[in-house]
């Protein structure tokens, strides 16, 4: 059997060394080549040592990539997009990590980015590699971009109270995203140096957080049924945590009617039950009571809780995901069997880590 010829630029990074991790043992798929212009010659276990003993590919540089059926681009910002038509060259349909693709409005991006799209005529041919809310256009898509890690937690943990016509937009949206260190690359810098990083709770962008744009996209779909961005406002703030993998976003929704706990279930439920990636979480008790990101690291899942405020008609949403997985690679090779009519859970189906 013909199996589909795919190949990673951008394999030294974090996120291009989940996709090697996670493509090796795709039953579908054959990783015939990992590019990278700072690592070329080297072995892939050398830059990701827990693929030792399990890949003899050495890592090419770009110029030297051979064509292929699908080729995911795990490249800074900016540069997938400069150089997309280059890549294009060698691979009929591409999956690209990076922010370039990911808004339709190049108004939007130029708005949050502060400069304008690198290739604004291919924006409203990308699809947004979500498949939970863009499954239905994966399958003819040339172009899927990927989602922001905390984008992507807000989105699925929000997007049931919006469908259900709920949310009061006539007052602010409000999300908290803490994420993990591992979500600012490989690369080290001030941050990321271990004697600042350790052990710190740290701000670093209460507001202007690029991710909002998505919020507004991809809510404003839901909401309309169709194109139209959302005007609601919307505080969106990220703090980095004493974490490596993950993403647990708090998100304060005000709604326009008084709602009891059964009947929100029943909307996340019917949105959600036949998704093999999102986990609806309600103890009434236990530590794990409430989504928790430490337990899925390593797992394609996302988990949603809620708490219901009645006396101020407020729902907390508590969503949480491996910023690395759900929020990157794994959401990228969703995307990919989707694009293919495979079986959607298709080489992602194992939990998390407990303990860790």
């Amino acid at each position: 059997m013909n199996r589909l010829r795919v190949a990673i630029v951008g394999g030294s990074g974090y996120t291009g060394g989940e996709l090697a991790r996670l493509l090796l043992f795709h039953p579908e798929v054959e990783l015939g080549q990992v590019a990278s212009s700072s690592h070329a010659g080297h072995y892939l276990h050398s830059v990701h040592p827990n693929l030792r003993g399990l890949s003899s590919l050495r890592l090419c540089h770009p110029d030297d990539l051979s064509s292929c059926d699908t080729l995911f681009l795990c490249l800074p910002h900016g540069v997938s997009g400069r150089e997309i038509e280059r890549y294009r060259a060698i691979a009929p349909r591409i999956i690209d990590l990076s922010a370039d693709f990911r808004l339709r409005s190049a108004a939007l991006y130029e708005r949050w980015y502060g400069a304008a799209p690198p290739e604004p005529s291919l924006l409203a041919e990308a699809v947004y590699g979500l498949p939970e809310l863009h499954r239905a256009e994966l399958p003819s898509a040339a172009l899927v971009s990927g989602t922001g890690c905390m984008a992507t937690a807000a989105i699925l943990g929000l997007a049931p109270l919006y469908q259900a016509g709920l949310v009061n937009s006539a007052l602010p949206l409000v999300v908290e995203a803490k994420v993990g260190s591992s979500a600012g690359g490989a690369a080290p810098g001030a941050g990321s140096h271990h004697p600042d990083r350790s052990g710190a709770v740290r701000s670093f962008q209460p507001t202007g957080h690029r991710h909002t744009a998505e919020l507004i996209q991809e809510l404003g779909r839901v909401a309309h049924g169709g194109g139209e961005l959302h005007t609601q406002r919307m505080a969106f703030s990220a703090t980095a945590v004493e974490l490596v993998r993950g993403v647990l976003i708090t998100a304060h929704v005000f709604v326009s009617e008084s709602i009891d706990e059964r009947t929100l279930w029943r909307f996340y439920r019917e949105a959600y039950q036949r998704e093999p990636f999102i986990r609806p979480v309600k103890e009434r008790n236990g530590v794990y009571r409430y989504p928790e990101p430490k337990i899925l690291a390593g797992s394609n899942y996302c988990d949603i809780g809620f708490e219901l405020d009645r006396d101020q008609q407020r729902v907390v949403v508590i969503a949480a995901l491996d910023n690395l997985m759900k929020g990157a690679a794994g959401n990228a090779v969703q995307a990919l069997n989707c694009m293919y009519g495979w079986d959607e859970a298709l080489g992602l189906t194992f939990p998390g880590l407990h303990p860790v």
